[in-house]
C-alpha cells in the first residue's frame, strides 16, 4: 500500500499547501494558548481568573457560530479563512506587545481572549467547511484525520518550545512566545493564497443566497432533529464540553497547587505546567496517527465509546493523583481520549451529512461543543477556586460518565455505527 493509499488528502496539492502552513501556524497557537493561561495565573492567582479567560474565548461562539455556518456557505471559504486568520495574527502581536513593554494586565487577556474568540467561532466553520472544496469527498475522511494529527503534533511542539523561552528568557518570554505565535500566521496566509478549491460547488452557493437566513439554519435543524446519531451526538458533546473539557483550564492551577514542591521557583513551575501540557499533546498526538493511519476504520462509533468511557474515568482518577509523574500519564490518556471521541464524532457527522448542509449543520456541532463552553469554564473555575481542583476534577469525571453510561445503554446505536 502506498502513501497516497494510506493518506489519500495528501494527493491533493491544494490541500498539502494548507496543510503544511496550518501545522506552523499551530504550533505558535500552542505556544500561546500555553502561555496565556500561565501568565494569568502567575499574575493573580486566582483559577476562577482562568475560567474567565476561557469564558471569554468561548462566549463569541454561543454568539456567532449558528449564523456564521449560515453565512459561511454562502461566501468564499477560502478568503474568509485569510480575513480570519489576519485578525487572529493582530491580536497575537497586541498581545505580545503588551507582554514585552510590561503593560499586560488580566483584562488585557481576558479582552483579547474575546477578539481570539469571535475570529475563531467562524473560523474553525470555514476551515472545515473548506475541507471538501480541497480534496473532494472520498478523501474528506483522511482530511479531518490529518488536520487532527498536525493539531495535536503542533499540541506537542508548542508547550515544549514554550517551556524552553519561559525557562531561558525570563520576564519576557511570555511576550517572546506571543510573538512567535504572530509570525506562524503569516506561513498559513501566504499558502492560502496559492491554494485553489476545485471542488467548490458555486451552484450550490448562488442558490443558497437567494434563500432567508432564518429558513436555511430551520432546514439544517429539521436535518439534525431527524438524525438519531447527529442529535445524540450533539447532546452529548455539549454536556461533555460543560462538565468535561473545562478542566484543561485548570493545568497551571494543578501544576503551581497541587503538585507544589519544597522550594519551588518560578522555573521549576513552569517547567512542571510545560510539562503536563506536553503529556497532554502526546497522548492527543497517538490518537490521532492512529484515526488518520486508519481512517478507513469503519467502526467509528466504537471507538467514538471508547474514548469517552476513558475521557470520563481518567478525568475521575486525576483527582487523587499528588505527585507529576502520576498526573502525567493520567493527563497524556485524558488527552488520547479526548481526540480519540472527538474526532470520530467530526468525521460522523460530516459523512452523514448532504454536502449542502456541511457548514450549517458543523456550525451547530461547535456551538454544542463550545457555546456552552463559556458557561462550563466558569462553573469548573468557580469549583476549583472554592472547593480545590481535584474536587473540580471529580465532579466533571462523575458528571461526564453518568452522560456516557446513560446514552449509550439507552441508544446503542451510537456505538455501532459504522462509517
Amino acid at each position: 500500500m502506498t502513501i497516497q493509499d494510506r493518506f489519500p488528502a495528501l494527493a491533493s496539492r491544494d490541500f498539502l499547501i494548507f496543510w503544511v502552513g496550518q501545522f506552523i501556524s499551530l504550533i505558535g497557537t500552542w505556544m500561546q494558548n500555553t502561555t496565556q493561561p500561565y501568565l494569568a495565573y502567575r499574575i493573580t492567582g486566582s483559577s476562577l481568573d482562568l475560567g474567565l479567560i476561557a469564558f471569554s474565548a468561548t462566549l463569541p461562539t454561543l454568539i456567532l457560530a449558528l449564523p456564521g455556518g449560515v453565512l459561511v456557505e454562502r461566501m468564499n471559504k477560502r478568503k474568509v479563512v485569510i480575513v480570519l486568520q489576519v485578525i487572529m495574527m493582530i491580536q497575537a502581536f497586541i498581545l505580545a506587545f503588551l507582554a514585552l513593554t510590561g503593560r499586560i494586565q488580566i483584562w488585557h487577556l481576558i479582552a483579547l481572549s474575546f477578539v481570539l474568540g469571535s475570529a475563531s467561532a467562524i473560523e474553525i466553520t470555514a476551515r472545515q467547511a473548506m475541507l471538501i472544496e480541497l480534496v473532494g469527498k472520498p478523501a474528506l475522511p483522511n482530511a479531518i484525520a490529518l488536520q487532527s494529527t498536525i493539531f495535536n503534533l503542533a499540541r506537542v511542539i508548542g508547550p515544549s518550545l514554550t517551556a524552553l523561552v519561559l525557562i531561558l528568557v525570563k520576564n519576557q518570554g511570555e511576550g517572546w512566545a506571543f510573538f512567535a505565535n504572530g509570525v506562524s500566521f503569516l506561513f498559513v496566509i501566504v499558502g492560502l493564497f496559492f491554494v485553489r478549491t476545485p471542488f467548490r460547488n458555486d451552484k450550490a452557493n448562488q442558490v443558497r443566497a437567494r434563500l432567508n437566513l432564518v429558513a436555511e439554519f430551520s432546514e439544517a435543524w429539521d436535518y439534525i432533529r431527524g438524525n438519531t446519531v447527529i442529535l445524540l451526538i450533539m447532546i452529548m458533546v455539549a454536556l461533555i464540553g460543560f462538565f468535561g473539557l473545562p478542566f484543561s483550564q485548570q493545568i497551571p492551577a494543578l501544576a503551581r497547587n497541587v503538585l507544589q514542591q519544597v522550594a519551588d521557583t518560578e522555573e521549576m513551575v513552569a517547567a512542571r505546567t510545560g510539562g503536563l501540557y506536553l503529556a497532554q499533546g502526546i497522548g492527543a498526538l497517538i490518537a490521532a496517527l492512529f484515526v488518520s493511519a486508519f481512517s478507513t476504520l469503519r467502526r467509528k462509533g466504537l471507538l467514538m465509546t471508547i474514548g469517552q468511557f476513558v475521557f470520563s474515568i481518567f478525568l475521575v482518577l486525576i483527582a487523587f493523583a499528588h505527585s507529576l509523574p502520576v498526573a502525567m500519564v493520567l493527563i497524556c490518556i485524558i488527552g488520547w481520549a479526548t481526540i480519540a471521541q472527538f474526532m470520530m464524532m467530526n468525521t460522523l457527522i460530516q459523512i452523514d451529512v448532504p454536502d449542502e448542509l456541511r457548514g450549517r449543520v458543523f456550525s451547530v456541532y461547535l456551538w454544542a461543543q463550545q457555546g456552552v463552553a463559556p458557561f462550563g469554564s466558569l462553573f469548573i473555575g468557580w469549583l476549583a477556586q472554592t472547593a480545590g481542583v481535584p474536587r473540580a476534577a471529580l465532579v466533571g469525571g462523575v458528571v461526564c460518565l453518568l452522560v456516557v453510561v446513560l446514552a449509550h445503554a439507552k441508544w446503542p446505536i451510537l456505538r455501532q455505527k459504522i462509517a
